[in-house]
């Protein structure tokens, strides 16, 4: 029976308490900004060959997590994002289906449904989407509704307020808990970026998660004004990659939120390519969360087949 890494017995000691946390999170090397942000810039004017674009656009596509995360869904609306998840295209039925669908707990059984066994999975946002603001008890309920309504995969938010105010154990704790409600069903945690100010808390955030049993790490809801970047991706990739180095455990990372062309989409694929390697390239290992961008990967996708752009009227509306 393979023994675990030697490194990682020191990092199960690192939650053992909220002190030997806080010096684990507090002891990870900072963050260089300007050399996070020009290596990120440098990584997205890398120029994709004709046939290496039809690949990307073709993984970019089978990468997407569906999302309508509105308050006015409604269940013809979940069928109909089901029916594009499996078919994009439905003038060709050799483009790749979506990875999943990502809708509230309540609309997780018409997801299921809609999608039925094509293999496209279900995600359902819980823990009190997207402020994260619950007692936990509620936070867990939250979760169990979706896993017990088929959901395949739990998008989980952290609580930013705990985060920020060191407290890091709770943040650590609250993930395990989920971890643990969401039985078979991937865990996804979002950090929401945005509001975590910092390169180096954007860092802790996703040592954390991954400490906790996340299965991915995200960035963002896409309910606040900055979402996903180059820059915070990139970190993200390097903890993943630096954690497998340690632990041998392969997390997957989600950027979610205002990436929105097939120029944007390629360019995150550089990232994961460059930083965490071709073992991430894969939808079981990175993700998009998004709405409007599988609409400019169909209409791309077709000018490459055709030579000319097809139009917006040719692709289904969210």
């Amino acid at each position: 029976m393979p023994t675990a890494p030697a490194h990682a017995h020191a990092l199960t000691d690192a939650t053992a308490s909220a002190g030997t946390l806080r010096r684990f999170l507090h002891g990870l090397p900072g963050v260089d900004t300007v050399g996070l942000e020009a290596r990120a810039a440098a990584l997205g004017t890398r120029s994709i060959k004709s046939t290496a674009k039809a690949y990307a656009i073709d993984l970019a596509i089978s990468m997407i997590d569906l999302t309508t995360l509105e308050g006015a869904d409604t269940p013809g609306k979940v069928r109909a994002l089901g029916a594009k998840a499996v078919h994009p295209d439905p003038t060709d039925r050799g483009t790749p289906m979506t990875a999943a669908v990502c809708v509230y707990p309540d609309m997780v059984a018409t997801a299921k449904e809609a999608v039925g066994d094509s293999g496209v999975k279900v995600a359902s946002v819980a823990t009190a989407f997207p402020a994260g603001r619950a007692a936990i008890d509620v936070k867990l309920g939250d979760v169990r509704e979706a896993v017990a309504a088929g959901a395949d995969e739990i998008d989980m938010v952290i609580d930013r307020g705990a985060f920020l105010a060191g407290d890091y154990m709770t943040v650590f704790e609250q993930i395990r808990a989920v971890k643990e409600a969401s039985g078979a069903a991937r865990l996804k945690v979002i950090f929401e970026t945005g509001e975590l100010s910092t390169y180096d808390n954007i860092r802790r955030a996703s040592w954390i998660g991954m400490l906790a049993g996340a299965d991915f790490i995200k960035t963002s809801t896409g309910k606040v004004g900055v979402n996903a970047t180059p820059a915070n991706t990139l970190l993200m990739l390097e903890a993943v990659r630096d954690f497998r180095e340690q632990t041998g455990v392969q997390v997957g990372v989600k950027p979610a939120g205002g990436i929105r062309t097939s120029k944007d989409a390629i360019k995150f694929l550089v990232l994961v390519n460059e930083t965490a390697g071709e073992d991430w390239l894969d939808n079981h290992w990175f993700r998009f969360g998004a709405s409007s961008l599988l609409n400019d990967l169909l209409m791309q996708r077709q000018k490459l087949a055709t030579g000319r752009y097809s139009g917006p009227d040719y692709v289904t509306v969210d």
